[in-house]
C-alpha cells in the first residue's frame, strides 16, 4: 500500500460527475449502514460517474477493514485513503478533497446526523441556481445536549461579530461543492484547516439549504470538547485579527488606568496630604498590569505558533493505505 504524503496536488479536469467525500473516525458500527444509504441515493441519482471516497482518520476500531471490504465489494466507486494517524477531522476532508475528480463535490459525515437523501435534492438546487457552493444550513438539532446546542450557536455568532469573512451561521461540514471552488481549496495550504470559513472566503456564488439534523445513528461524536475548542482557536486566528486588537486596546486601556491612578496617588500625596503607604493597592496594580501583559504576549504567541507550523512546510497529512484511483 502507500506511504505518501499530500505534497502533490495536482489539478485536473473533473473525470466524474459527482465525487462524496467522507470522513471517518471509528465509525465502525454505522458504516455499513452509511454506505447502504449512499449507495441507494447515487444509484438514483442515475449519473454517468460518481466516486465515493472514505478518509480514515487513524480510526481504533475495525473501521479500516470495513474500508477495505466496502473497497473490494465495490472497486468500481469506492476509494480509501487511511491517514497514519489522527490529524483531525478538516485534514481528513481536505485529504479527500486533493483526491476528487468530481465536477461536483458533496462532503458529508458517515455518522447519519446529515441524511445522504438530501444529495439528491441538493444537487438539483445547485444545478438550477448556477451556484459553486451550497452549504446545508441547520433548523434544528436532534440528539445534543443544550450545552452543545449553546456553545455551537454562539460559536457561529461570535465568529460572524469578530471576522471580516461572512461565515454562515448553524452550518457543518456538509456541503455541494463545484471543482473550481475544490481547485482553489488545493492551493491553501495553511495547517491549522477551517474548512467553512475557507469556502466562505473563496467566494463564488453560495446558498443555503435548510434541513433538520438528526441524531447520530451509532457510536459516539469525534468531535469532543478539546477538539472543539482547537476548531474555534483555528477559526478565530484564522480568519480574524480582532484578538490582537483587543491586546492592544486593552493595553491602551491599563495604560490610561494606570497613569490615572499615579496622578490621583501625587495628588493624595502633595495636595491632600492624605496618602497611607501600604502594599494591598501595590500588589493590586502589579498583578493587574502582569495578567494583562501575559494575555497579550499569549494571544500574540497564538498567532506566531501558527505562522510558524506553516512556516515549516511539513505535510499537512501523511498517508498509511490508499486503495486506489478508481478507474471505472
Amino acid at each position: 500500500m502507500a506511504d505518501s504524503v499530500s505534497s502533490a496536488r495536482v489539478s485536473a479536469a473533473p473525470a466524474v460527475s459527482l465525487s462524496v467525500v467522507v470522513p471517518v473516525f471509528n465509525e465502525e458500527a454505522v458504516l455499513p449502514l452509511f454506505y447502504a444509504r449512499i449507495r441507494a441515493v447515487l444509484d438514483g441519482l442515475r449519473l454517468p460517474s460518481w466516486e465515493l471516497i472514505f478518509i480514515n482518520d487513524g480510526s481504533r476500531d475495525r473501521t479500516l477493514d470495513g474500508l477495505r471490504a466496502l473497497a473490494a465489494a465495490d472497486p468500481a466507486h469506492v476509494r480509501y485513503l487511511s491517514l497514519s494517524r489522527n490529524f483531525g477531522h478538516q485534514i481528513a476532508v481536505s485529504a479527500g478533497l486533493d483526491v476528487t475528480r468530481g465536477e461536483v463535490v458533496a462532503i458529508i459525515d458517515a455518522d447519519l446526523q446529515d441524511p445522504p437523501e438530501l444529495i439528491a435534492p441538493m444537487l438539483a438546487e445547485l444545478r438550477a441556481g448556477q451556484l459553486d457552493v451550497l452549504y446545508a444550513q441547520r433548523r434544528k438539532r436532534e440528539g445534543e445536549s443544550f450545552a452543545k446546542t449553546l456553545t455551537a450557536r454562539g460559536f457561529y455568532r461570535t465568529m460572524a461579530a469578530l471576522t471580516s469573512v461572512e461565515i454562515p451561521v448553524d452550518t457543518g461540514d456538509f456541503r455541494l461543492i463545484t471543482h473550481r471552488v475544490v481547485d482553489v481549496l488545493r492551493r491553501m495550504p495553511e495547517q491549522h484547516k477551517f474548512l467553512r470559513g475557507q469556502i466562505a472566503w473563496v467566494g463564488f456564488r453560495q446558498q443555503a439549504f435548510l434541513y433538520d439534523r438528526a441524531a447520530r445513528a451509532a457510536g459516539e461524536t469525534g468531535y469532543t470538547w478539546k477538539k472543539m475548542l482547537r476548531l474555534a482557536t483555528d477559526a478565530l486566528t484564522g480568519f480574524s485579527n480582532v484578538p490582537l486588537k483587543l491586546a492592544s486596546f486593552m493595553g491602551f486601556a491599563v495604560s490610561g488606568v494606570s497613569l490615572l491612578l499615579m496622578l490621583y496617588t501625587l495628588y493624595s500625596r502633595l495636595v491632600l496630604k492624605d496618602y497611607q503607604p501600604g502594599w494591598a493597592s501595590l500588589m493590586m496594580t502589579v498583578l493587574f498590569l502582569g495578567g494583562i501583559q501575559l494575555i497579550a504576549v499569549g494571544l500574540i504567541g497564538e498567532y506566531l505558533g501558527r505562522l510558524s507550523d506553516n512556516v515549516r512546510n511539513r505535510p499537512l497529512y501523511i498517508l498509511g493505505e490508499d486503495s486506489g484511483e478508481i478507474k471505472a
